[in-house]
Order: C-alpha cells, then sequence, then structure tokens
C-alpha cells in the first residue's frame, strides 16, 4: 500500500466534492452574469455555496469572495493594505515563518521603498506578541501573521495581535493566512478580530484552483484585479463555479470530529517514529495534523527520494520551496545536521496508522542500510 502523510501540501479531492463540480459543469454551468434562466440558476447555486462556506467560516456570506488560491488572497491583502494605508505611512509587520505567499509580495513592497520588520519565532517556533508590541509604529499600515504555521503546524497570536492593535488604536490592517487552520483549528474571523483572512481549497479535500477572502463587514478593501465587476467589484473574473460548489461539498463533508480523530493519529506518529534510531521531533505541532521530525545525518532530499521508491510520501517542507531549503526551519536556528535531515510529516480525515507504520518502516530500513554499508 501507498502512504500519503503530505497533506499540508494538498488533499486528496473527496468524492462529494467531485460530484459536486461534475454536476456544475456539465449541468449548471450558465455564467452567473448572464441575465437568462441557466445564468440565473448558476448565480443562485454560487450564492448557496458561499452561504454554506460563510457558515463553516463563522461568518456573513457577504463576507466571503471566492478566488483561485491562498496565495491570490495573501497578496490582494497586503497590497489593498498598503494601497489603503498610503496616507499612514510605509511600514509592514509580518512574521519570518509566513507562507511565501506572504513573504515575496512584501518582498516585492521593499524593493520599492516600504520598510518590513520580520516577527523571529522562538526555538519552538512561535512568534512573542511582546515583539509585535515592540515594533508596532504609528506608520504601521499592515500586520500580517498567518495563524497555522503550514510547516511546523505551530498556532501563533492572531487574536492577541488583534487585541493589541485595538488598545493601541492602530490603523494598521491586520490580515491572517489562515490556509492551514481552516477546518483543522477552531477559529471564527469575528472570534479572532481580523480585517483580512484567506483559505484554501486544496487543504481540505476541495480540488485545486479555489480559494476564498474574509473581508469584514464594512472595510473597504480596494481590490487586486480590474475587470467585469463580479464578486461585488472586489473580484472580477467570471466566478468559478464548479471550483465554488466542490469547496462548499468538502466543507460540508468534512467530518465534525475530523481534528480530533487527525490529532490522534499525529500523536501515534509522533511515538512510533520514537523507535527509528537517531530520530528528532523538531515540532510537535499544536495544530492537529502537522509535525515536523528530523534525522541528523541523512539529506532531506535524500528521504524523500528513497520513501517515495517505497510508495511513502512525505516532505522536506512547503512544496512551494520546491527543493530550496526552508526559511522557516532555519529561522528556529537549528544546528546544521538537524535542519539538514528535516522532513515534514501531515494528516488528513483518511490518514491511518497503516501509512505510519509505512513511514517508521521506511525510515527504518534506510537508516539499517546505510549501517550495514558501513
Amino acid at each position: 500500500m501507498s502512504a500519503y502523510l503530505d497533506n499540508a501540501a494538498t488533499t486528496r479531492v473527496c468524492p462529494q466534492a467531485a460530484q459536486a463540480a461534475l454536476e456544475v459543469m456539465t449541468e449548471g454551468f450558465g455564467n452567473p452574469s448572464s441575465g437568462y434562466a441557466p445564468g440565473r440558476a448558476a448565480a443562485a447555486r454560487l450564492e448557496e455555496d458561499r452561504a454554506v462556506l460563510a457558515r463553516r467560516l463563522g461568518c456573513a456570506p457577504g463576507e466571503v469572495t471566492f478566488l483561485s488560491c491562498g496565495t491570490e488572497g495573501d497578496n490582494w491583502a497586503i497590497r489593498a493594505a498598503v494601497r489603503r494605508g498610503k496616507r499612514t505611512g510605509r511600514h509592514i509587520i509580518t512574521t519570518a515563518i509566513e507562507h511565501s505567499a506572504v513573504l515575496e509580495p512584501v518582498k516585492d513592497l521593499a524593493a520599492q521603498g516600504y520598510e518590513v520588520t520580520y516577527l523571529k519565532p522562538d526555538r519552538t517556533g512561535h512568534v512573542c506578541i511582546d515583539d509585535l508590541r515592540a515594533a508596532l509604529r504609528p506608520d504601521t499600515v499592515l500586520v500580517s501573521m498567518m495563524l497555522v504555521n503550514n510547516e511546523l503546524g505551530t498556532l501563533q497570536p492572531v487574536a492577541e495581535a488583534a487585541q493589541l492593535l485595538r488598545d493601541t488604536g492602530s490603523q494598521a490592517l491586520l490580515h491572517c493566512d489562515a490556509v492551514q487552520a481552516f477546518l483543522k483549528v477552531p477559529f471564527t474571523p469575528s472570534a479572532l478580530g481580523v480585517d483580512v483572512l484567506t483559505i484554501s481549497g486544496h487543504k481540505v479535500r476541495a480540488p485545486k484552483g479555489i480559494g476564498a477572502q474574509y473581508i469584514r463587514s464594512g472595510l473597504d478593501l480596494p481590490p487586486l484585479l480590474l475587470g467585469g465587476g463580479q464578486e461585488r467589484g472586489l473580484r472580477p473574473g467570471t466566478e468559478p463555479t464548479a471550483q465554488a460548489a466542490a469547496l462548499a461539498a468538502a466543507c460540508e463533508a468534512w467530518p465534525d470530529g475530523a481534528p480530533e480523530q487527525i490529532a490522534a493519529v499525529k500523536e501515534y506518529a509522533l511515538e512510533t517514529l520514537a523507535s527509528v534510531p537517531g530520530l528528532e521531533i523538531v515540532s510537535r505541532g499544536d495544530a492537529p495534523h502537522i509535525c515536523a521530525v528530523s534525522l541528523p545525518g541523512y539529506p532531506s532530499e535524500m528521504l524523500v527520494r528513497d520513501l517515495s521508491d517505497m510508495g511513502v510520501y512525505v516532505s522536506s517542507g512547503s512544496a512551494c520551496h520546491k527543493g530550496k531549503p526552508s526559511h522557516v526551519f532555519a529561522a528556529l536556528g537549528l544546528p546544521k545536521r538537524t535542519l539538514m535531515g528535516i522532513l515534514r510529516v501531515s494528516f488528513s480525515p483518511e490518514s491511518t496508522r497503516e501509512e505510519v507504520d509505512a513511514l517508521r518502516d521506511g525510515l527504518l530500513h534506510i537508516t539499517q542500510t546505510r549501517i550495514a554499508m558501513r
């Protein structure tokens, strides 16, 4: 059997999502902007799907905008924040362990003259709210902080950040990349206190190519793109009706007890992998579905390749790195040998203990083979 344990990279599309997409593509294929019956039906279905997603997010349907992916949402929030705050200043605060979809647009803005403060995590992968307090300035226009780190599984103090902004009277917009948090950890945007929040469908068993942006009611957020005025003028372009239907179906199909079920498999993995000689736990992960381990002395890319040959699939970090060293793990200040041998292991509702056993057996085979060759 194969063992797929890289669910933080992407998840297997659930049957309900695939069926919903097929129905809309083959039967409800009208353009929602068209005034005739098939178009009106497509528009009505899109609003039903928006309402489903809003219920799972815990917000109003009017606060949800469909988009293509988490990267689009992150870029939109960041660029809209600096446009909105152009009279306030040119200072941005983010963390050193954000996804590249946040760090790259911030880097681009830095090249345009914006000043950026990167909050560094402690050795456990957590950002300290006191560091944000020290970094906050009257000219800060944006704070962007993820809720769950995609490589460590650590929770970041987003709600505390929102409270700090309120207490200090800051005009900064608070954006949260919640791509790895949605349906995995309990939250609502209003409870977090964020202005803008980004999610992505393919992390929760919907297809790739669909995401959503929560925009707090009353916030005038400039659009990233210009065009035909779809999505209330916030996200022009013909609406991705099939993908939206799939995301809504994936939300409805997500098991109520999934976080606890996933967490149990992860805890089993952390216990089981301890039997591999020399293996170190880098991060147990606060979220139920992500942990990170290291096999010092064994290059990560070699481990990923050899495990793949055995039908076991894990990663050395975010799929977006494409083999490059992870800035997230580097930010922890780990010893070089530990840093070189890191594996991220991530789970979904379909993950099993048998898959974990396959990973353990694969790592044991690799280490035993190395010993035998000495």
